[in-house]
């Protein structure tokens, strides 16, 4: 069996390494962490294969001032942040021309358009399909206006995503909870959700130490790539790997930078709120507050908010309180903050249970996916930015392909490390 490091024990590890053990690799998983902590823990839990549309978009120039000024806006740079953050932005902003825009779309579309057939796949194989829950989602609009729905309506059509426009009557039919104020809604059919991605993360985990597979908790501080094997510095001991994957989300650019590749791999906290459940069935966005409320075993997680203040700084959890006013205006009736019993990945604050993890996000953003070409024996799945769940199982397929010596099936090149 062919000796494997994976550093990254997240959602897009995880899935790395069952894909991988199946395979026949004798995969050894490291993380700092404990297994399926951070953002994999904390997401909205929404498999959101319609999200195919890249964030640099031109529309959120106009909008930038508005966020900033907002204390409830979606979006914060902290001040002391903002000269460190502006190559970053830079750089998104030059995703905004055209070209570029359309290219990073289709690549978007071609991992979303497989990834939930690559979900059913894994999940089926370990019996654990009962994971997913296929009720769909809904993105609403609270304007009286309906223009800025309907050009997002046309653009997903256009994008050949499955869409459904729903009239009031017809969205308060599907979600009773909702409140009267919403006045349409677009209902997307081919998604699906998850009712406790932490436990998705563990099952996946015990399946993957069913075939063999191991883990050891340590931190790896620096990878000294030689021809044949290469050597981990671990905060446990050194390790050494015919193959390594880098699959350690925000925290890979350290790593990519010592084999020769400097990423501009920014950490994009998000934040999520947990409330007492609130009768949903499905995952609901809003169009203009940038938030969603997903159904989950534990209550009703309400999730958004994009801050930048770099990967160590300490969160701001007010900015996951702030998500209850959503919540009272989006709901028929106003939910309560659930009882403070916060699992390991969340944090109790004010009396309230809320989370706070960085994405792992680059401006164009598409995923580092495929092999280093410097140094063979090494290859990367980072960067998934808001849609690390949803793409973790495909990503992970189409680069077992890869150290399987087998076409992928789908072309990797969007996604190369050396595009930057």
């Amino acid at each position: 069996m062919q000796q494997l490091c994976i550093i990254g024990g997240g959602i897009v590890g995880l899935c790395n390494a069952l894909f991988l053990q199946q395979a026949g690799f004798d995969v050894l998983l490291l993380d700092a962490n404990a297994v399926g902590s951070g953002c994999s823990a904390g997401n909205a839990g929404h498999f959101a294969t319609e999200q195919v549309f890249p964030l640099a978009q031109p529309a959120l120039l106009r909008q930038l001032p508005a966020m900033l000024l907002n204390p409830l806006g979606p979006l914060r740079i902290r001040s002391g942040y903002l000269l460190q953050a502006l190559p970053w932005f830079a750089r998104f902003v030059a995703n905004m021309r055209k070209d570029k825009r359309n290219a990073n779309q289709q690549a978007l579309s071609g991992l979303n358009h497989a990834s939930l057939a690559s979900w059913q796949k894994l999940l089926h194989s370990c019996q654990l399909s009962q994971q997913i829950q296929y009720r769909g989602a809904l993105l609403v609009t609270e304007r009286s206006d309906l223009t800025a729905l309907q050009q997002q309506y046309q653009a997903y059509r256009d994008a050949g995503i499955d869409v459904r426009w729903c009239k009031q009557n017809e969205l308060l039919q599907l979600e009773p909870a909702l409140s009267a104020k919403l006045t349409a809604a677009l209902d997307f059919t081919e998604v699906a959700h998850s009712c406790d991605p932490l436990a998705l993360c563990q099952q996946l985990y015990q399946q993957f130490c069913q075939l063999g597979g191991r883990y050891m908790r340590t931190d790896v501080r620096q990878i000294i790539p030689t021809p044949k094997r290469h050597r981990l510095i671990c905060s446990h001991g050194d390790i050494n790997a015919e193959q390594v994957i880098i699959a350690a989300g925000a925290h890979s650019a350290q790593l990519t930078r010592q084999l020769g590749w400097p990423v501009p791999l920014e950490a994009e906290r998000g934040y999520h709120l947990m409330l007492q459940a609130a009768d949903l069935s499905r995952p609901v966005s809003s169009l203009e507050r940038k938030c969603i409320m997903t159904p989950m075993q534990h209550g009703l997680r309400v999730a958004g908010t994009a801050e930048f203040a770099g990967l160590q700084a300490k969160p701001d959890y007010q900015r996951a309180i702030v998500l209850q006013q959503h919540a009272d205006q989006l709901l028929r009736q106003r939910t309560a903050a659930v009882r403070p019993e916060a699992e390991a990945a969340e944090h109790v604050f004010a009396n309230h249970t809320v989370w706070a993890g960085n994405r792992p996000s680059l401006p164009d953003s598409l995923p580092v996916l495929g092999s280093c070409p410097r140094h063979t024996g090494i290859y990367y799945n980072f960067g998934h930015q808001h849609l690390g769940l949803t793409q973790a199982a495909f990503s992970a397929e189409l680069l077992t392909s890869c150290l399987l010596k087998q076409t992928p099936a789908l072309d990797l090149t969007p996604f190369r490390i050396n595009r930057f």
